[in-house]
């Protein structure tokens, strides 16, 4: 059985939580930046993309290297919406006319619905965008800038 995934460095220290036995010297850093949608992604996916770096920036631990991750969450939310109009116009379940009568059945939308929840629950717990999440995190506003620190 599999322990709890390791929490990022930059995450423990938002959260206050950083202690230098548990961190990890050697770990890359993230390049500065926001992330863009890549072009494979729906108009609606992009959007969702878009909001979700948003709100990552706001957090301080935006980074163009989490590109990949942000889309799946996009693309899963996306998918999320797009079986929930399924299910609100055909309902959960369906009916077939087999040998043996009527057979009521599952809609497939609902399956995949709830495993796209499943998954985007998962990648939203990654960026600390869960309320569980998110209460682990602190805010911490950066200290404004000195310009005569340069000279």
């Amino acid at each position: 059985m599999a322990g709890r995934k390791r929490k990022p460095d930059a995450l423990k220290q938002l959260a206050g939580t950083a202690q230098p036995c548990r961190m990890n010297p050697d770990a890359p850093t993230a390049s500065e930046g926001e992330a863009e949608a890549p072009e494979w992604l729906s108009e609606r996916a992009a959007e969702i993309f878009d909001q979700l770096t948003a709100i990552i920036a706001g957090m301080g631990i935006a980074s163009p290297d989490d590109t990949a991750m942000l889309s799946m969450l996009a693309s899963r939310l996306e998918e999320v919406e797009v079986c929930t109009a399924v299910i609100e116009d055909l309902g959960r379940v369906y009916t077939s006319e087999t040998k043996s009568g009527t057979m009521v059945r599952g809609r497939p939308e609902v399956a995949m619905r709830s495993e796209a929840m499943r998954h985007a629950q998962s990648l939203l717990s990654e960026f600390g965008l869960s309320p569980a999440a998110r209460s682990k995190v602190s805010a911490v506003t950066p200290p404004e800038s000195n310009p005569f620190n340069d000279l």
